[in-house]
């Protein structure tokens, strides 16, 4: 047996002293991790030492460095074409992986864009894209770059070679109360997206009552150490603050949001997703250094991105022509008086439509990819009595009752000359 050059309790320690930990006692805390050498209740100590103490920009580039060294890096060279990806910390609406994808591809960036499942509110985007009939979330390396060799585009599920350290403490964060370690939630996100080995990543982090980091503050700080992190391992790197007090769009679901995406590749749909969609767009175009011939907005609007949508999802086995899951029941909500809608809480919103079927509480559950919640207004548009505000989606009307407790206090009604209090839609952007 060959001994270890550590003990896992005096790293622990360090930590917990306030120290700094050295390159090799990171290298060898998360390798030994890997290797069961270290116990779960071992790293939960040090993830709790963590968020209680931090760590410095050094330590998180090695941290990150530690989980990119457990698996395999990708690498896109025979493309022949720039990659760039986009990451969002999630929230209750926010399908805009979903347009921007085939959007930046139809200009001339290819995007492997390695998403996720969702445990919460509703479903992650493989969730929502699995609303379509036949689409695949699981491809090899090699499908996948079939896929992007063919479409410029591809939505997948990341492979298990992909930072597997990462992948070991992320269910343990869950049960530690750790989550909310800003080091650890930037080396989790960051070691995935280095090791995807696109050449730029831009970073939409939301804030607000829907989103993880709900305080402005708090937001910008886990970007700016993301984009350190991108910029320190050789990735440009930036990132949008981007308001999530208000649900995104006006669906809240994943077959529902599905729908909204081929409104908006359509030239159509809700002018928030819209304008952030193309936000991004133009951001990932930027960060690769590329001026396309055509701009994103023409590329929505002549159906260049629509083809670019069909060729990946016939691509990952999809039907493009199927119809998309229903829900057996539904249920409207209405306004109690006539005035100005002023506020429609995105948390509120999301809890209910998890409530409705259209979220998972845990690992593996199946969720009713027709649920979900339609939004008919937002904050600042005139509403009368009895006008249709939200209509609630579900196979079982049992669920209705625990969705409209949710929705307590959810929104308000004031009048036609009030105030309207919201974020802006890009509260900052920063830039490594």
């Amino acid at each position: 047996m060959i001994a270890e050059p550590f003990a896992a309790i005096d790293v622990i320690a360090a930590k917990r002293d306030h120290q700094e930990l050295s390159d090799a006692q990171i290298d060898w805390f998360v390798d030994a991790y890997v290797r069961n050498v270290i116990a779960e209740e071992q790293m939960s100590a040090m993830a709790m030492a963590i968020l209680l103490n931090g760590m410095n920009r050094r330590e998180m580039v090695r941290w990150t460095k530690a989980y990119i060294d457990s698996g395999e890096t990708m690498d896109w060279s025979k493309l022949g074409r720039p990659t760039a990806d986009k990451h969002s910390t999630g929230g209750v609406g926010d399908k805009i992986t979903l347009p921007l994808a085939p959007l930046v591809a139809a200009c001339g960036v290819s995007v492997p864009q390695l998403s996720g499942r969702g445990l919460g509110h509703t479903g992650g985007t493989l969730d929502k894209l699995e609303s379509i009939p036949g689409w695949r979330a699981s491809l090899s390396n090699d499908e996948m770059l079939k896929v992007l060799q063919e479409c410029g585009a591809v939505i997948c599920a990341a492979g298990a070679g992909l930072a597997p350290a990462d992948k070991k403490l992320y269910a343990l964060r869950d049960v530690t109360a750790t989550v909310e370690a800003i080091p650890l939630i930037a080396s989790s996100i960051m070691s995935k997206k280095i090791a995807e080995g696109t050449s730029a990543l831009v970073l939409d982090v939301k804030t607000g009552s829907g989103a993880f980091m709900s305080d402005p503050k708090d937001a910008a700080l886990l970007a700016r150490t993301m984009v350190n992190l991108g910029k320190d391992a050789g990735v440009k790197t930036r990132a949008l603050v981007t308001a999530m007090d208000v649900p995104l769009g006006l669906t809240a679901g994943n077959s529902l949001e599905i729908r909204e995406t081929l409104e908006v590749l359509a030239g159509g749909g809700p002018s928030d997703v819209i304008e952030l969609t193309l936000l991004l767009a133009n951001e990932m175009l930027d960060a690769v250094g590329i001026k396309p011939k055509v701009s994103p907005e023409e590329a929505l609007k002549n159906g260049m991105a629509m083809d670019v949508w069909r060729k990946m999802i016939a691509a990952q086995g999809g039907d493009n022509d199927a119809p998309l899951p229903v829900a057996k029941e539904k249920m409207e909500i209405k306004a109690t008086a006539t005035g100005k809608l002023l506020t429609l809480d995105a948390m509120k919103v999301g809890v209910a439509a998890w409530r409705l079927g259209a979220g998972r509480q845990k690992q593996g559950e199946v969720l009713q990819l027709g649920s979900g919640i339609e939004i008919h207004a937002k904050p600042g548009d005139l509403v009368t009595k009895d006008q249709t505000i939200l209509t609630l989606h579900t196979d079982e009307v049992a669920r209705f009752e625990r969705a409209i407790d949710a929705l307590s206090g959810g929104f308000s009604i004031g009048g036609k000359d009030d105030e309207v209090k919201r974020l802006p839609l890009v509260v900052e952007r920063i830039e490594g």
